[in-house]
């Protein structure tokens, strides 16, 4: 990726705003002693711009509803179409740049917008030591700047499956380990069961496979050895994972239509039992209840975490569960869109985490009585969970493109690797990585 990244900074007139403790007298917006916006103050005349990718469109459309009744602000938001991320970056590349967006919280991700230049701090934001435990400072930083503003539980790379499936076979508890789970599939396989379902039509879930492989390396220093160029892609542990994701589909426990199978195929697959297994993130939920029911996906839907040696997670904090605010020079709307952040995260979370039947990340605010159990105890996994690659690694090569190749038969496990490698070490020197 090309930094060739545009912004003007314009802190003084904010600066002078928040040691004063006085309103903008042309955005009609009052600060709080902390120097962030009051939730509801008034923002007549004031538009704000939240770009979103197609999985994302709808899920601030309760909050948006509360905050325009309450500040007389207008909120629109705008579907950037997939691959997001590459769109995102484009636009921004060439100086086009939303109030706010969707945005994946990783160092990685974050990275790749040029935090530092085109996104506002919320470093001090006021929703902060309302998180449960643990959740503050999982992601959203870069360095020790807050760029990213976590709305939803962050997304766990594991395993979902279906429990009628299991119970039919004689199943009666999950793995506890990767030996365990692989066991499992073979035994499925042999009554007649498509163990695992993998979308290789539209790739991106492949590198799962691979990261929950890495929990424990991860767990022990893995992606800093990587990220120092003391460990690559090449090296025994991650191209071993590599290569025991190809040999499990060699050996025929995938969808024998892997190569065309899509995201929603997935999620059809999982709950009709088609498949018994499905390792995936939290976004495949949201496919699971667009096609069910609360009632239902607990009755048929389960999840566990896995790696090679235990249930130990891996978080990936996707683009669905946090937003950036934008460096657009304008302090009037960038007062705004940390004004908007204070109300998702403040008056508007409890009727937010009602509307969307999800987790609630905060103490205070219980989760609803209608989120699925499995959703529950994916959330219930964070804490104890490692980072991904794109929590932890500098850079986030295309792992996923490369393996959606091999699963295409145009490249071999050693050329995932390789290619892989080759485009971290070019995103590396890049950002002038040490090492690199």
């Amino acid at each position: 990726m090309k930094n060739a990244w545009k912004g003007a900074i314009a802190v003084a007139a904010a600066a002078a705003l928040i040691l004063t403790g006085c309103s903008d007298p042309g955005s009609g917006n009052t600060t709080t002693s902390s120097g962030w916006p009051s939730q509801t103050a008034s923002l007549k005349g004031v538009t704000l711009t939240i770009w979103a990718a197609t999985n994302s469109n709808k899920t601030a459309d309760n909050v948006i509803a509360g905050f325009e009744k309450a500040t007389g602000a207008t909120v629109k938001v705008v579907t950037i179409p997939d691959p997001y991320e590459q769109g995102v970056q484009t636009k921004v590349a060439t100086g086009d740049k939303p109030d706010l967006a969707f945005w994946q919280p990783t160092a990685s991700e974050l990275t790749s917008l040029n935090a530092k230049t085109n996104l506002i701090s919320l470093d001090g934001a006021p929703w902060l030591s309302k998180y449960s435990t643990g959740l503050k400072d999982i992601t959203g930083l870069l360095g020790n700047t807050r760029y990213a503003a976590l709305v939803t539980s962050p997304a766990v790379e594991g395993v979902y499956y279906n429990k009628e499936v299991f119970t039919k076979a004689g199943i009666t508890a999950t793995p506890k380990n990767w030996d365990e789970f692989i066991a499992l599939a073979k035994q499925l396989k042999a009554k007649g069961q498509t163990p695992f379902f993998e979308m290789g039509g539209d790739k991106w879930a492949t590198q799962w496979w691979v990261q929950v492989q890495l929990a424990d390396a991860a767990k022990a220093g893995l992606w800093t050895r990587v990220n120092e160029n003391k460990e690559k892609f090449t090296d025994p542990t991650i191209q071993g994972a590599i290569d025991n994701y190809k040999a499990l589909i060699d050996d025929g426990l995938f969808n024998s239509d892997i190569k065309t199978a899509t995201f929603a195929d997935q999620g059809t697959a999982l709950l009709s039992g088609k498949a018994a297994m499905v390792v995936q993130v939290n976004s495949f939920f949201g496919e699971l209840q667009a096609q069910s029911n609360t009632a239902e996906l607990n009755q048929k839907i389960g999840f566990f975490p896995i790696s090679p040696t235990g249930n130990v997670g891996t978080f990936i904090p996707d683009q669905s569960n946090a937003l950036v605010a934008f460096n657009t020079g304008k302090n009037k709307q960038q007062s705004a869109a940390k004004q908007f952040l204070s109300y998702w995260m403040g008056t508007g979370y409890p009727s937010f985490v009602k509307a969307q039947s999800t987790v609630s990340l905060e103490t205070a605010v219980p989760s609803p009585s209608d989120v699925p159990q499995a959703l529950l105890d994916v959330a219930k996994s964070v804490n104890t969970s490692v980072g991904s690659m794109q929590a932890l690694a500098v850079a986030n090569p295309d792992l996923y493109l490369n393996l959606g190749d091999m699963i295409q038969g145009t490249k071999t496990t050693v050329q995932v690797a390789q290619t892989t490698q080759d485009q971290f070490t070019q995103l590396a020197k890049a950002q002038g990585v040490k090492g690199f």
